[in-house]
């Protein structure tokens, strides 16, 4: 087998923490909303959403064990998609 093909055995005590992490972020956001705070209670829940997306991303994608020009190709992306979406608020904030 190259080196290049190494198989990887990631522990279920892993997948526990990884599970209990998204569990806490969606009870977070979930208790965000019960509480007001304006418009932060949106960016609150957005960056909870981000920090479950990166966990699923890391290890249920496995980006944490594959070549690093995937993990390269998805900020990419994502970072496009990034400011694609600021350039729409800011057409729509300034119409």
């Amino acid at each position: 087998m190259s080196e290049g093909n190494k198989h990887h055995i990631v522990k279920y005590r892993t997948y526990l923490y990884v599970l209990l992490g998204l569990l806490t972020f969606t009870g977070l956001s979930v208790l965000v909303t019960s509480v007001e705070l304006g418009p932060l209670a949106v960016v609150a829940a957005l960056i909870f959403a981000s920090f479950k997306s990166t966990l699923v991303l890391i290890y249920f994608m496995h980006l944490k064990f594959d070549n690093r020009i995937y993990t390269a190709m998805v900020s990419l992306v994502l970072f496009v998609f990034l400011v694609l979406i600021v350039i729409t608020f800011f057409d729509y904030r300034f119409r």
